[in-house]
């Protein structure tokens, strides 16, 4: 394989892979250098822009650690995650519709009782969160395992708080025998995603903003149901229509209400696909 153009270099490349035994991983490759070539192509990719594109992948790799996954805001704010998303999660109509799971969602998360507050301290208004979890055809779902996250009134996740010694804003419920689950928390709030690394850098290029609309995550499983993890947004936010990882669904939105005494109030019903049998 000697004097290759940009003309042969592809084909030379298939066939450097093309002893790959399996199968999936070999239609993957396949298509990606396909595509990266043509791309090259396409935009006629200097050696400078490639180079950058490079610093751009190190730096990005540099700032990632256990806190902080700038790989996935890459994703993100590029659209695969929710592309992925969208062609990974297609579910009967009435199922409650899925959403990114963000950079923020940590493993081992403490484990609360139905009624807790998981805000455990988060700075916030207080809002109390109830709703019940059911299968397709209305049937209750017990003991659905629940997962919750969220930021605090500055925005801020539990994880990106270097001098936080506990968990904050997240936790583990189980559903009840109902399907029934309820907690205490804080009022969801805007806010930006971590824009002080190259994804920051690359909003700003692009004149983009970095903000995220006011919501709750959750993770439901169960099992003959298919997982859920999706998000539940505020009807009020401005930033609805622009949300930097492009994760809104008209169907997620809803209202938190707030209550004389100044707590806010969040229902909300989650229906879960059965797993075809």
């Amino acid at each position: 394989m000697r004097n290759l153009d940009e003309h042969t270099i592809t084909q030379a490349v298939l066939e450097r892979f093309s002893n790959t035994p399996d199968p999936r991983l070999k239609e993957i490759i396949f298509s990606l250098v396909q595509h990266l070539h043509d791309f090259a192509r396409e935009v006629r990719l200097t050696e400078e822009e490639w180079l950058e594109g490079i610093k751009f992948l190190t730096r990005a790799g540099h700032i990632t650690d256990d806190k902080r996954q700038e790989f996935i805001l890459i994703s993100d704010t590029l659209g695969l995650s929710m592309l992925t998303v969208a062609m990974n999660n297609q579910k009967p109509d009435g199922c409650t519709e899925a959403t990114v799971v963000g950079p923020f969602h940590v493993e081992n998360a403490p484990h609360y009782n139905l009624g807790d507050d998981v805000g455990n301290g988060a700075i916030g208004a207080p809002c109390f969160v109830k709703g019940t979890i059911k299968g397709l055809g209305g049937e209750p779902v017990p003991g659905a395992h629940i997962e919750v996250w969220q930021s605090d009134e500055d925005g801020m996740y539990d994880v990106q708080k270097p001098d936080l010694d506990h968990s904050q804003g997240r936790g583990v419920l189980k559903a009840d025998a109902d399907g029934n689950y309820y907690f205490k928390s804080i009022l969801a709030v805007a806010y930006p995603i971590p824009h002080d690394g190259p994804v920051g850098d690359m909003l700003v290029a692009t004149k983009n903003h970095p903000w995220r609309p006011a919501h709750l995550h959750f993770m439901i499983k169960s099992p003959g149901y298919e997982s859920l993890i999706t998000h539940v947004f505020r009807h009020d936010d401005q930033y609805l229509d622009s949300d930097a990882v492009f994760g809104v669904r008209q169907s997620l939105i809803t209202d938190w209400i707030q209550q004389p005494n100044g707590e806010y109030t969040l229902e909300f019903n989650f229906v879960l696909n059965p797993v075809p049998k």
